[in-house]
C-alpha cells in the first residue's frame, strides 16, 4: 500500500505531465510584451507622437471640370446644392472653404434640403417648377425676423411673407424669416425684394435660399431654420461667396 505522501506527490506529477502536453511545450510560454507607454511610442528623446493633419483638397468633390471653370478664382466660400437627380425636389447642402493655397476643405454638411418640385434645368423659365442648374453669387440676405448675425447686408421687413400653403397642403408661415437672395438673373446689391430682371421677366427670378416648410418649392432651396442661421453666419461677402447648385449629374460634367 502507498503512503500518503508518496500517492500524493504521484498525482501532482501525473498533473503537471498533462498540462505540459496540452500546452505543446516543455517550457512555460513567455508572457506577453506589456503595450508600449505613450513615450516609447513615441520614439526617442521624449518626442510626441505625430497628430493626423486635416486632409486639404484639392479640388470639391463631385464637381466635373466644366462646373469648376465657372467659380471665380476670387471666391473663398463656395455652397453646392447637389440634387439626388434631374426630376427629384430633394437635395443636399454642403459648404466649402478655400484657403491661401488655392486647397478646399468642407466646413459643414451635407445638410438636408429641398428644391423645386420637378427638379433642376439648365434653362430656367417663370413658372417652369424647376430650380436653374449653374453658379450664382450671394451678395445679399433679408428676413421678417431680425438679421441672426450675418455680414450679409440685410433687410429685415414685414414684406417677407409666404402667404398660403404648399405643393402637399403645408403653411408656408414663416418660410421667408431669413432669406438668402441668389444672384440668377437679379441685380446683386439690392434687397432680396428687388424684382429686376436683367434677362427679362420670362426668364424668371426670387430664387433664394429659405426656411423649409416641409416640401418642395417653385424653384428656391429650403433649409430647416437652424441651418439657415447657420448659413447667414457663415457667409462672409469678404470671401466672395457663390452657390453651385443642379443636380449630380450635371455638376459633374
Amino acid at each position: 500500500m502507498n503512503h500518503p505522501r508518496t500517492a500524493t506527490a504521484a498525482v501532482l506529477l501525473t498533473t503537471a505531465l498533462l498540462l505540459t502536453a496540452a500546452c505543446g511545450t516543455k517550457s512555460p510560454a513567455p508572457a506577453a510584451p506589456a503595450p508600449p507607454t505613450q513615450s516609447a511610442a513615441a520614439g526617442h528623446a521624449g518626442r510626441s507622437a505625430p497628430q493626423p493633419q486635416p486632409q486639404l483638397l484639392t479640388e470639391i468633390p463631385s464637381l466635373g471640370a466644366k462646373t469648376r471653370n465657372r467659380i471665380p478664382a476670387t471666391a473663398r466660400q463656395v455652397v453646392v446644392v447637389t440634387g439626388e437627380s434631374a426630376h427629384s425636389n430633394r437635395s443636399s447642402v454642403t459648404l466649402y472653404v478655400r484657403d491661401a493655397t488655392g486647397g478646399w476643405s468642407a466646413d459643414a454638411g451635407p445638410w438636408q434640403a429641398h428644391n423645386a418640385l420637378r427638379g433642376w434645368t439648365e434653362d430656367h423659365h417663370a413658372g417652369d417648377l424647376h430650380s436653374p442648374t449653374g453658379v450664382y453669387t450671394l451678395t445679399d440676405a433679408g428676413g421678417r425676423k431680425s438679421n441672426p448675425g450675418t455680414r450679409l447686408p440685410y433687410d429685415r421687413g414685414p414684406a417677407f411673407v409666404a402667404p398660403g400653403t404648399g405643393f402637399h397642403g403645408e403653411s408656408l408661415a414663416g418660410s421667408f424669416d431669413y432669406v438668402v437672395a441668389i444672384n440668377y438673373n437679379r441685380k446683386p446689391g439690392t434687397t432680396p425684394l428687388d424684382w429686376t430682371r436683367p434677362m427679362g421677366a420670362s426668364r424668371g427670378g426670387g430664387v433664394w435660399f429659405h426656411v423649409e416648410h416641409g416640401g418642395p418649392t417653385h424653384g428656391c432651396v429650403s433649409l430647416a431654420e437652424p441651418r439657415m442661421k447657420e448659413l447667414l453666419r457663415w457667409l462672409d461677402p469678404s470671401k466672395q461667396p457663390v452657390v453651385v447648385m443642379g443636380d449630380a449629374a450635371a455638376l459633374s460634367s
